[in-house]
């Protein structure tokens, strides 16, 4: 249970950083920047503390599952002063697939989107976190069969999850290149959290964006992100914002007269439908860049997409 106790004994922290950031917001305001909203903000917050509450109960059974896969695998990791960064390098490696499948697959989207569904970008963005968080959990099951303790993946996932809350914020500009080819940063972050042209599902890594150089989808920013879901949900009702995508599924999966239009709703694309529907898309999607198949769901209007 590293990772929750890490996360809960940070989250003090993180409200008086972003009480801080609002403060200067208003001391030095910045028609650029995407900037606070109290009611943004204050969904943030309660989707924040909603997800902090459920996921005790989802490490709780990772952390079940991880134990009895390292009981039944004959390797075994140390874990050193030595072997520790390594393990973080690896869980790190498998962040990044588990965030890019969370981009690629509508069921998985249907969790992760939450994280997405704010017009604002901001640090108060960066706790706006699913409620479904489970699934992210089985992308770490190699780690557990190659005999790396439970408890260190639990601790590497929180390590990577508060490496990146600093992240959400339109107040820290572009550091130096190589920089921002190697690790996290605000500015790699903001492409992620962005809907237009070639910032789409963009910047996948946690704490490394190595990741995203090797496997081709890293972006520089450029041009000013637009933030939000192609099809914003309009809302600032936390069971709404977790939900909403997971009600879209189930309205489209009930349309559905064929078996495999109903298994290419869950585990497709995000927006994908048959051409007949096209019109009737319920997905909130990011934008669909210039090339896109035409099996994807092209809603109009301003979005910023792309972690958690």
């Amino acid at each position: 249970m590293e990772n929750t106790s890490l996360l809960a004994m940070s989250a003090p922290l993180f409200v008086l950083l972003i009480v801080l950031e609002m403060v200067y917001y208003r001391l030095h305001p910045d028609e650029n920047a995407s900037g606070y909203t109290v009611r943004d903000t204050a969904a943030s917050l309660a989707v924040g503390a909603g997800a902090g509450v459920v996921d005790i109960v989802y490490k709780t059974i990772a952390l079940a599952a991880f134990v009895a896969l390292y009981e039944l695998t004959p390797l075994r990791v140390d874990v050193t002063w030595l072997t520790f960064p390594l393990i973080l390098l690896a869980q790190d490696f498998f962040y990044y697939w588990m965030h890019r499948s969370h981009h690629r697959v509508r069921v998985l989207w249907a969790s992760h989107v939450v994280h997405h569904s704010s017009l604002r970008y901001n640090l108060s963005t960066s706790v706006r976190q699913p409620w479904t968080g489970l699934t992210s959990q089985i992308f770490y099951v190699p780690l557990a069969l190659a005999g790396v303790p439970p408890w260190a993946i639990l601790l590497c996932g929180g390590i990577n999850m508060l490496t990146q809350f600093w992240l959400h914020t339109d107040r820290i500009g572009r550091l130096p290149r190589p920089i921002e080819r190697i690790i996290n940063t605000p500015s790699s972050h903001r492409v992620h959290h962005a809907s237009q042209g070639g910032y789409l599902d963009r910047n996948f890594g946690g704490i490394l964006m190595i990741w995203d150089q090797l496997f081709g989808t890293w972006a520089q920013e450029t041009e000013r992100p637009l933030y939000g879901l192609t099809k914003n949900i309009d809302t600032h009702n936390p069971l709404r914002i977790v939900s909403h995508e997971y009600a879209a599924i189930g309205r489209d999966l009930a349309r559905a007269t064929r078996w495999r239009d109903r298994a290419r709703h869950l585990v497709g694309k995000p927006g994908w439908r048959p051409e007949r529907s096209a019109a009737s898309c319920s997905c909130s999607r990011p934008a669909v860049p210039a090339g896109a198949a035409t099996d994807t769901c092209a809603h109009s209007g301003s979005r910023g997409v792309g972690a958690p």
